[in-house]
């Protein structure tokens, strides 16, 4: 029924039949999202069963974009049936190319220079469209006031704490709250919130970035969504990344409004502590409560940040009951050993030539998958691409708009998420996939290399790519 329906709005948009209906990766929200094809033409259906979070989102975008802010056009809406056509902004986010380029080894100074574009245009949406933003659709509330942040802290006591069995005195615990909302609330908060602004929410169509899933936008303070992006816990930005960012976006900010550097930093590291509360709260949810592996895996990521932040933060005000519960988390070893390599698992991903045969499974365990590329166009056949492979930009091209290989690596990203969390709950240390083709040097590779980037962004794992006929990476 939501698949036909947004068939519908995409053939109407277009006035062709559609090629083919791809469901893409669900997120930590209700919503289903659907690539559509049809030959030269990509758009992204999108489902959302809430209603007022449609109209915000659409609203807002129209806005955006008439203050020239790079979000994505709005093709139609069936607001009866709560589904919508928007632009299709690609695969690669601002976190999957931090983890395709990073690699786990130092701060590139391309990916610093995405980050800093990134910091730039947030004053925009804070500022610029700001102004005649109608905050009448806003959902659930018009403001990040006292009330949305005490529904945060609370979600974080009730998904974090309780889960995660940390003690607490309750009554104790809620004054800290009351006093820390109070003092947070004294920072301006006349400003547009995006409310969720990290990387995953940062897409990179030839590499410039763009802007999604800002529907949980309302008026609130400049220093939330800093908070959000530098501190956003997988994406582990390295703390002198960090300051160097800030001072970057305090230097773009001047250019709109005037900025005291030392009355912005007096705040700043309080919404820091926050938006970390209210993620560890996400992850409770998802990961404790939802039994969603992922998410827990983000957990030492938090508790670093927290650890760091506990040791600068000097805030005026008391809460001693609060930092008790944050020392007890930081000193937690069941949190932390959510990230200890014991619980960690290998994926060996294999790239081979059927001519040579199946790859021998070199952890002992037998099993894992293997799959044959070869019912997908070959681009071999084709004269520019034989002294090419997988890796190689035009090759990726290539396949990247084949509608076969899109479904195809649809249903291999299913079958190898479902077995990943299977054995990241179980704790198994090995799992193999293989991609197989006639010269393991095209489709075999560019899969491959596809899936690995997937699970990387997707999961805490150790990652081993090796392509028999191109030689181990």
């Amino acid at each position: 029924m939501i698949e036909a329906i947004q068939i519908k709005l995409f053939e109407k948009w277009s006035g062709r039949p559609a090629d083919h209906i791809l469901p893409l990766p669900a997120s930590g929200s209700d919503r289903q999202y659907y690539r559509i094809r049809s030959r030269d033409l990509s758009a992204i259906g999108t489902y959302n069963p809430n209603p007022r979070e449609n109209v915000a989102f659409l609203t807002f975008t129209q806005h955006f974009r008439r203050c020239g802010l790079p979000v994505p056009e709005i093709y139609l809406e069936d607001a009866e049936h709560n589904s919508y056509l928007q632009q299709d902004l690609g695969d690669t986010t601002l976190f999957s190319y931090l983890s395709q380029l990073r690699g786990g080894v130092g701060f590139p100074p391309e990916l610093i220079a995405v980050y800093r574009r990134v910091v730039e245009i947030l004053p925009q949406f804070q500022i610029t469209a700001n102004r005649e933003l109608n905050y009448d659709v806003c959902y659930p509330r018009p403001r990040f006031d006292k009330q949305s942040m005490m529904w945060d802290l609370n979600y974080f006591k009730y998904y974090f704490l309780k889960l995660a069995r940390i003690a607490f005195d309750e009554q104790e615990l809620e004054e800290d709250f009351q006093t820390l909302t109070d003092y947070l609330m004294e920072a301006g908060c006349d400003y547009f919130l995006y409310r969720d602004f990290q990387s995953r929410n940062v897409m990179l169509p030839d590499g410039k970035p763009h802007f999604i899933d800002y529907q949980g936008g309302r008026k609130g303070a400049l220093q939330y969504d800093l908070a959000s992006l530098l501190y956003d816990a997988k994406a582990d930005l390295p703390q002198a990344v960090r300051d160097e960012l800030l001072g970057h976006y305090l230097d773009s900010l001047a250019g709109f409004i005037p900025v005291d550097p030392l009355s912005f930093n007096q705040y700043f590291y309080g919404y820091v502590l926050i938006r970390i509360m209210q993620a560890m709260g996400s992850y409770g949810f998802r990961g404790f409560y939802e039994k969603k592996t992922h998410f827990l895996q983000s957990i030492p990521y938090a508790v670093e940040n927290l650890r760091y932040l506990l040791g600068v933060i000097r805030l005026p005000v008391k809460i001693p009951v609060l930092l008790k519960v944050l020392n007890a988390i930081t000193h937690s070893q069941t949190l932390l050993a959510y990230g200890h390599p014991q619980h960690h698992l290998t994926v060996h991903i294999n790239s081979f030539s059927y001519r040579r045969g199946v790859p021998v499974d070199v952890s002992g365990h037998g099993g894992g998958f293997v799959f044959d590329c070869r019912g997908i166009q070959n681009p071999g056949k084709l004269d520019e691409f034989q002294n090419l492979s997988g890796r190689d930009s035009a090759v990726i091209a290539y396949l990247d708009q084949l509608s076969e290989m899109q479904t195809f690596m649809s249903h291999v990203r299913a079958l190898v998420d479902q077995s990943v969390d299977k054995y990241l709950h179980r704790k198994f240390n090995h799992l193999t996939v293989s991609f197989g083709c006639t010269g393991g040097q095209h489709r075999s590779v560019y899969c491959a290399e596809k899936l690995a980037a997937h699970l990387r962004a997707k999961y805490e794992l150790n990652i081993i790519v090796h392509h028999a006929e191109l030689g181990s990476r």
